[in-house]
């Protein structure tokens, strides 16, 4: 096996295209076939089989693209660890974020990220708690900012805030329930005589809000399932209901002052906004640098909203 060859394995499998991997790499599509047949003539498998559509992935080929990425990203590791005896962090950077976050800090972040690491390149993907852990596990992401992460042995975390839930309302929803008397602070128990619009499970902030009535031994009234924060919002604001998110999350509408916020207590909802990392990979100088710009950029943003 030859780096080459790897690469260009890893590249079609993920594209799902040879035609699409050979451009992205910028190779003769003969000559990039030729990179993948080599590699299975050698290792005695078959791992890519193609159709009409392009090509899927046998089991042996999904193991080695798990195996192909992990040895990448170490040949990747090692020239910016080089790159950073010559005294200039470097190289490439994958960092996850929540939808709920990722409008709030995407442009801060870049920002920060080019003033103090201009020979760097950065990667922002926003997705949500399952797809980031699973970017972590197989390489793609060298870093992702999640919520109430369990610990694993496989991971290392870091808590960059704690953030309490509030009741979100509008002067539409509040119309449409009769009888409603919205105050500033409330007990959660009122969770489960409003009509509420969340994310699914297993969403962290539909798992918190469900857990914590359990243990008051009521359900949230939930009218609506929603995987979109802007969606539920846009919902709240036409009246169909209230949400219980954190309060940053309106700075994602473009009109929060149509909106009104109401604390929660007794218990309150308190989640852990977290930097997660893979503990099977070692960290660059670079990575660390990141880690460090992320936590000052998420304090930063997040402030002005607690």
């Amino acid at each position: 096996m030859d780096l080459k060859q790897i690469e260009s394995f890893v590249r079609v499998a993920e594209l799902g295209s040879f035609t699409r991997a050979a451009a992205a790499l910028g190779i003769p599509q003969p000559l990039l076939s030729r990179h993948v047949r080599q590699l299975e003539v050698e290792l005695r498998q078959t791992f890519l089989l193609r159709n009409g559509r392009g090509v899927t992935l046998t089991e042996p080929g999904l193991v080695l693209l798990e195996h192909g990425r992990g040895i990448l990203h170490q040949v990747a590791l090692a020239r910016e660890d080089l790159e950073s005896t010559r005294g200039a962090l470097g190289g490439h950077v994958s960092i996850g974020l929540p939808p709920s976050l990722s409008k709030l800090i995407t442009v801060p972040l870049t920002l920060e990220f080019r003033k103090r690491l201009p020979n760097a390149r950065l990667t922002l993907t926003e997705g949500f708690s399952v797809a980031m852990n699973e970017g972590l596990r197989s390489g793609r992401l060298d870093m992702a900012v999640l919520y109430n992460t369990p610990h694993s042995p496989e991971i290392e975390t870091r808590v960059l805030h704690r953030e309490t839930l509030v009741l979100i309302a509008s002067e539409a929803s509040i119309k449409r329930t009769p009888g409603l008397a919205l105050k500033s602070k409330m007990p959660l128990s009122v969770l489960a005589n409003l009509p509420l619009i969340a994310p699914s499970r297993p969403n962290a902030f539909r798992i918190l809000i469900d857990t914590e009535l359990d243990h008051l031994r009521c359900k949230p009234h939930i009218v609506l399932e929603v995987d979109g924060l802007n969606a539920i919002l846009e919902l709240v604001g036409e009246g169909l209901g209230f949400a219980v998110l954190p309060p940053y999350t309106l700075s994602n509408f473009q009109r929060p002052h149509t909106f009104t916020t109401h604390k929660l207590h007794s218990p309150q909802l308190v989640c852990e906004l977290m930097l997660v990392t893979s503990a099977r990979r070692p960290s660059t100088e670079t990575h660390k640098g990141v880690q460090a710009l992320v936590a000052d950029v998420v304090k930063t943003a997040i402030e002005g909203y607690s």
